[in-house]
């Protein structure tokens, strides 16, 4: 891992524990093993850390769970559309990096403008267009009954943010989250999709 890197990782673990306020450069330098104006070799301050650590969460997060731009292919059946559908959920309550981004997310969606369109992008807007394409493709290939594919993907979307923030809260009940989501998985395809399960 280069210099730069490992300050990356050191200003998100600080970051997620203490907020962007509460973290200063020394702190971050400190972790990664350097003096502070070392640190100004590889980043302006503490904003275009943060800056970074966004960039870099925003393109892993799109590389991994998807979005509205990214939706991969469109599942051509119930089974396929909950085993991906866990898939994604499932990398973003385990990945360590996306956790981390999140809990800065929430503590800092109201002191940063950037941090508050990257909350809403990925609690609201984002994920609920990148749902809504998803259904309106199985819509259009029959497996899913036509209706308002906006609708249908807040009501997909909205209670699984719910249990992910929980898991995020009291990650002891990661597991009883998941099996949560995915009954609310099966229920959304039972009442939604033509053809029922096995």
């Amino acid at each position: 891992m280069s210099t730069k890197e490992k300050i990356l990782d050191a200003a998100l673990t600080l970051f997620a524990e203490n907020g962007y306020d509460g973290t200063s450069v020394e702190q971050i330098a400190n972790i990664v093993g350097i003096k502070a104006p070392s640190l100004y070799k590889h980043y302006k301050g503490k904003e275009d850390i943060l800056n970074s650590l966004i960039d870099s969460a925003e393109a892993r997060y799109d590389e991994m769970f998807g979005s509205e731009n990214h939706i991969g292919r469109i599942p051509e059946s119930r089974e396929g559309f909950i085993k991906v559908t866990m898939g994604r959920v499932s990398f973003t309550m385990r990945d360590p990096m996306i956790r981390k981004i999140r809990m800065l997310l929430v503590q800092e969606q109201f002191r940063n403008e950037r941090i508050s369109e990257v909350t809403t992008k990925h609690q609201l807007d984002g994920i609920q267009g990148m749902f809504a394409k998803i259904i309106k493709g199985m819509m259009d290939a029959g497996i899913v009954v036509k209706d308002d594919p906006n609708l249908l993907a807040v009501e997909l979307t909205a209670p699984a943010v719910l249990q992910i923030a929980r898991s995020d809260r009291q990650p002891q009940y990661e597991d009883e989250c998941l099996e949560c989501i995915e009954r609310h998985l099966q229920h959304f395809c039972d009442s939604y999709m033509r053809h029922p399960m096995g």
